[in-house]
């Protein structure tokens, strides 16, 4: 009994270890409302799962072979009422799951701009545009109106909204940040879009959901939330150090690389997003061209 004890207390301590710096401890207004949709899904699922659970160990119980007060007819005349409540609640509840979970979902659109409370705590305050690029094995963040650039680390000011473009340099990956929110695919030649907020400073990690080869298990990156003052010093320090995002810089950093750690450029070339999604459609032959497209693409709108 003393080691069944011990399991079960290391198997609960582990369950809730689970809980932190995953989807169901939300740090924004994104996460919150998937994580509620997550609860009311469950809940209602249990309307008809506790039911059937609690009456299959009843009718168990009752028609067990000792006991003598149970009667078995063999009559196997149809009974409607049986029927009716057999069929009623199951069907009832999968209306009512279907319907919150398609209202839900359509609420959480991710390429709608986030408002209502978000706006609120985020004071109305403009998004910030970050263009983001999956490669193997790390991701890439431009800021197209800041004009620097980051690997394997996002930092972003607090309380408010964060219009991603997302797009992938090779194989399909996966974006996702599971304290702020709404995984969403990233593929060659395409663009997604996603709207996330932070609600607080804080550190939240995000990674790749899709496997995308030897180096999967090392594509991550932190999502740094920030006060905004200290987000407009960390663009000056950016803007005052490291290297500049040119194409030869990118072709530099395209080359499959793992575990690479942070780093932030001080400077990014024209239209890089666009320029990328266009040698991704171009593929190899075009790979050496050292002009960058001013026509973006939004084949995956």
């Amino acid at each position: 009994m003393r080691y069944c004890r011990q399991a079960l207390t290391l198997l609960a301590a582990a369950a809730l270890g689970g809980c932190s710096e995953g989807v169901l401890d939300p740090q924004g207004p994104i996460a919150a409302a998937e994580r509620l949709l997550l609860i009311n899904s469950t809940a209602i699922m249990l309307v008809v799962v506790i039911p059937v659970i609690v009456a299959t160990l009843a009718f168990a119980w009752w028609y067990r072979s000792s006991n003598i007060h149970a009667t078995r007819s063999l009559d196997e005349s149809y009974e409607g009422r049986v029927e009716f409540v057999t069929w009623s609640i199951p069907a009832l509840t999968v209306i009512l799951l279907g319907g919150v979970i398609w209202i839900g979902s359509h609420q959480l659109d991710p390429r709608a701009p986030i408002s209502g409370n978000a706006d609120q705590a985020a004071g109305k305050s403009d998004p910030l545009n970050v263009d983001v690029v999956a490669l193997d094995w790390k991701w890439l963040f431009i800021y197209p109106d800041q004009g620097i650039a980051a690997v394997n680390q996002l930092v972003i000011p607090a309380a408010t909204p964060i219009a991603f473009r997302l797009t992938s340099a090779t194989v399909m990956n996966s974006f996702f940040v599971p304290q702020l929110g709404s995984q969403i695919y990233t593929m060659g030649g395409m663009t997604t879009h996603l709207n996330l907020l932070a609600d607080k400073p804080g550190e939240y990690p995000g990674f790749s959901a899709n496997y995308s080869g030897e180096g999967f298990s090392e594509m991550r990156f932190i999502v740094k939330s920030v006060p905004v003052a200290d987000f407009n010093a960390w663009l000056q320090q950016a803007r005052g150090s490291g290297s500049a995002l040119d194409d030869t810089g990118y072709a530099a950093l395209a080359k499959p690389s793992k575990a690479v750690p942070p780093k932030t450029y001080r400077s990014v070339a024209p239209n890089l997003f666009e320029h990328i999604i266009d040698l991704t459609v171009a593929g190899p032959a075009k790979a050496e061209a050292p002009a960058a497209s001013s026509r973006p693409h939004y084949a995956g709108d």
